[in-house]
């Protein structure tokens, strides 16, 4: 009998076998951690390749914004004076985004008068939302009022008191009631087919393409006709391209 134990402590010293019970709890031993740090670099790898819904997408352009306010005597010091069939006070400031030849968004200022600010507003909001160039959108009195330095810069501009072209009579700018847009692009032009202006001269026809350009019919025409504006460019003989006024004329 003493043979038999020495045998079996003999086996015991052997390497152990492990037990059913032994194994179950080895498959549920929670990984080393080793193991977990591997894990977390492979996934950081697998993940650092750009992915498309992660990339910024392109900046929007500001909204269209405009801001009207009475006008301050200084700031047309020389588009109005005592005699101008309209009073400065009857006057407003317009503030407001355009689409520039840049194509990029930029402010200007229009003076107007009070009574049209609303038409102008909802052309100009269209223009911007169309992204329809415009070169540039000063007061006249950048320019010491001068009509036609105004023009050869290619400025965008409103009230002027002035009489109107070749006329003793008032314009329709001297009311605030008229806008010459891009003009430059599209000149005053004679009944023979000139214009006052060199580097007007390869726009003087019509239809024609090209940036900022206006055209018979077109949605810039039919937006502002829309608000009861003509346009200058149906005139009979003398065409005015850039010129759109209230009622006409």
């Amino acid at each position: 009998m003493a043979f038999v134990v020495l045998a079996s402590v003999s086996c015991g010293a052997g390497e152990p076998v492990a037990s059913p019970a032994t194994s179950a709890r080895a498959d549920r031993t929670p990984a080393s951690p080793t193991s977990a740090t591997d894990t977390s670099t492979d996934t950081s790898t697998d993940t650092s390749a750009p992915s498309p819904t992660a990339s910024p997408s392109p900046a929007e352009p500001p909204a269209f914004s405009a801001k009207v306010t009475p006008i301050a005597r200084e700031r047309l010091g020389y588009s109005w004076r005592p005699g101008c069939p309209v009073h400065y006070r009857d006057l407003r400031l317009i503030t407001m985004s355009f689409w520039g030849f840049d194509d990029k968004p930029h402010t200007g200022e229009l003076v107007v008068n009070k009574a049209v600010t609303d038409d102008v507003v909802t052309v100009f909001r269209k223009l911007y939302d169309w992204r329809w160039p415009i070169r540039q959108m000063k007061l006249v009195d950048v320019y010491k009022g001068d009509d036609y330095d105004s023009i050869d810069a290619d400025n965008t501009s409103a009230f002027n008191c002035r009489p109107a072209t070749g006329s003793s009579n008032w314009s329709n700018h001297a009311y605030g009631k008229a806008i010459d847009l891009n003009p430059r692009e599209n000149p005053y032009v004679t009944a023979s087919g000139s214009t006052a202006h060199q580097n007007a001269k390869k726009y003087t026809k019509r239809p024609m393409k090209g940036k900022g350009v206006i055209n018979p019919g077109d949605k810039v025409v039919k937006a502002f006709a829309q608000v009861g504006w003509e346009w200058g460019g149906y005139w009979s003989g003398t065409k005015d391209f850039q010129h759109f006024s209230k009622g006409g004329g």
